[in-house]
């Protein structure tokens, strides 16, 4: 069986947000992990705006400052040591998504442990970001 690790993370999130938080609104992007026909990719791809990268986990639940927490799950840091985006297609287009969001109110971001995600997440429903 092939190992998911980004996947696992996203299963430990939800469930914490399900326990946790449970009056809370979230959508997770689950479908990354399904096997599309290239039928269903070409019709997904239709319908998709071009160059949007849907953030894994959506919360749907304003607080103070943001209209809602958007976290693309990474398995380790997208960014080398200097603070910089490391080089690749996928994550430059991420961090474009990343960024229109933030720009509309929401707050956006990447995160790379459950830890870290957990932290993100109480301290925005706590309104502390």
């Amino acid at each position: 069986m092939k190992k998911q690790p980004e996947y696992n993370l996203q299963v430990m999130v939800c469930n914490y947000l399900k326990y946790q938080h449970q009056n809370v609104l979230f959508l997770s992007d689950t479908v990354a992990n399904l096997r599309m026909t290239f039928p269903q990719l070409a019709r997904n791809k239709k319908i998709q705006k071009k160059d949007f990268h849907c953030p894994d986990v959506l919360i749907l639940e304003p607080n103070k400052k943001y209209h809602g927490l958007f976290i693309e799950l990474k398995i380790e840091t997208p960014f080398k040591k200097t603070g910089e985006l490391k080089k690749s297609n996928h994550l430059q287009g991420q961090q474009k998504t990343i960024n229109e969001l933030n720009s509309k109110g929401y707050f956006a971001c990447f995160s790379w442990s459950f830890e870290q995600t957990k932290d993100i997440i109480d301290n925005y429903l706590n309104d502390t970001l």
